[in-house]
């Protein structure tokens, strides 16, 4: 029986907001892009790419992505030209070091499994300024390491900003791959996918049928990119 999706405990609604692309954050996106994401993949994973030619030279976009590990961004992101825009977890923040660097870089930040108005709108507001912003719509890392039901957050960002989604796949970023392979001074082998974008404009009629509808267009895209042990809900 797959268990309830998590529910945000603290609640800091004052930190939800779309980053300022000052001059600084700007300059510590290029250095946490260039100099710390890249630089750790290259060293911690061995990760092959497919389906580069599907992303877009410009923005909004709508980034899908699975979650089955800590890796999971960091494998995504290291290949990505420009450093994108991200919903994360409020719980994150509190970390020492990592939280005090996604704030810096500006993470769109979210109550999961709560009504975070600000963070909907906050990541709408960055899709009107042809932002590129990355959400994963299982809401959590997979507990099972295969696909679980999507939340419909994704589905209604795209179907109110009429931005296109573009789902990418990440495959060896499990926990026990990734932290097995660095206790044995190896780099775990990571595959990432890119599939063809989604457009959901003007293709449904309500809300409703565009989150309801849409999420499983979006879950199933996801699916076709993955291995059939991957699939879960969506084999």
């Amino acid at each position: 029986m797959t268990q309830p999706k998590p529910i945000t405990e603290v609640w800091k609604p004052e930190l939800v907001r779309l980053p300022k692309l000052t001059f600084a954050r700007k300059l510590f996106r290029w250095f946490a892009h260039n100099c710390i994401v890249k630089l750790t993949a290259k060293l911690l994973l061995n990760v092959s790419v497919e389906g580069m030619e599907n992303f877009p030279k410009t923005g909004p976009l709508l980034i899908v992505i699975n979650h089955i590990g800590d890796a999971d961004a960091v494998a995504v992101v290291s290949q990505l030209p420009n450093p994108p825009d991200a919903l994360g977890k409020i719980e994150l923040y509190d970390l020492p070091i990592l939280g005090k660097l996604m704030h810096w870089y500006g993470i769109i930040w979210l109550h999961r499994g709560r009504p975070d108005i600000r963070a909907i709108k906050s990541a709408l507001d960055g899709l009107a300024e042809n932002r590129i912003i990355i959400i994963a719509p299982e809401g959590r890392y997979s507990l099972t390491g295969a696909l679980e039901e999507g939340s419909g957050g994704a589905a209604f960002l795209a179907y109110k900003s009429g931005a296109p989604v573009l789902p990418i796949t990440v495959t060896g970023t499990e926990n026990e791959n990734v932290y097995g392979n660095l206790k044995r001074f190896k780099r775990a082998k990571v595959n990432i996918k890119i599939g063809k974008m989604l457009h959901f404009k003007n293709q449904f009629s309500t809300k409703q049928e565009a989150v309801s509808q849409g999420t499983s267009q979006i879950m199933e895209a996801l699916a076709n990119l993955l291995p059939e042990k991957y699939r879960g809900e969506y084999s």
